[in-house]
């Protein structure tokens, strides 16, 4: 195989993230990538774990994934979750788990880039804002390839007042997205307020998690201020966009 797909908790058990999982598998279908999954062989990364303090978990899943890999003689990683990517990047070295890893956007402005992927011609599309998950952006510095898809795709994009490096959480981090009790306004709704504030029609996201609390957010600002924005991931709308 070219690339082992690591589908991630969240895309594998949320139903409405799964079609994410399906939409970078079709792409790279499209692309003529050979990859593979793990299956039930996949086990969480245990990011959460290790963010809300169980370092024993958490050593118990990286060591039980990276003897899995190894197994399977796994050397190449894409991921569409960034909490899966830096654990991967960043993380597991110390445990032995030495793996090139590579997040979905950056694949597919790659694939894109080698003609590999073919996309329409570019023609003027909406005005669409795109949220910088905390994993991708400012812990592993990728805030480009999400861009430039977006870009190549003939969208424009406007930014909220926090992006990039200034980029706000989407209050899922850390595991956060679990807890019950929450003090003053909800993460996720300062967020979906920056992003109602720019006049895009859609807020693009690149994380699972991101894409599950803005649409939460969102879909009640919409009924609020009587908008419309919608929310979607980039894998769904390149999946749209391109042909077999």
């Amino acid at each position: 195989m070219e690339v082992l797909f690591w589908v991630g908790c969240a895309a594998a058990y949320d139903k409405r993230l799964q079609s994410i999982a399906r939409a970078f598998s079709e792409i790279m279908e499209k692309a003529n990538v050979d990859y593979a999954i793990l299956g039930n062989k996949e086990r969480c990364t245990g990011d959460i774990a290790r963010r809300m303090g169980d370092e024993n978990l958490f050593q118990e899943l990286a060591q039980h994934n990276i003897k899995t890999l190894k197994g399977h003689e796994v050397t190449s990683i894409v991921t569409t979750c960034p909490h899966c990517f830096n654990m991967f990047k960043n993380e597991y070295p110390a445990f032995g788990g030495d793996f090139e890893v590579t997040h979905y956007t950056t694949f597919i402005y790659n694939l894109i880039r080698d003609g590999r992927l073919k996309i329409p011609e570019k023609q003027e599309r909406e005005i669409v804002t795109y949220h910088d998950p905390c994993y991708l952006g400012r812990q592993n510095g990728i805030f480009d390839a999400p861009r430039d898809i977006l870009e190549m795709l003939g969208y424009e994009i406007v930014e909220m007042e926090h992006s990039k490096e200034k980029s706000l959480c989407c209050g899922a981090g850390g595991g956060a997205m679990f807890e019950t009790k929450q003090r003053g306004e909800k993460i996720n709704t300062i967020r979906g307020e920056e992003a109602l504030n720019t006049g895009a029609s859609t807020t693009m996201t690149s994380c699972p998690f991101c894409l599950l609390m803005m649409e939460e957010a969102i879909g009640s600002l919409n009924q609020t201020h009587g908008t419309s924005m919608a929310s979607r991931d980039i894998a769904e709308i390149v999946n749209s966009l391109t042909a077999k």
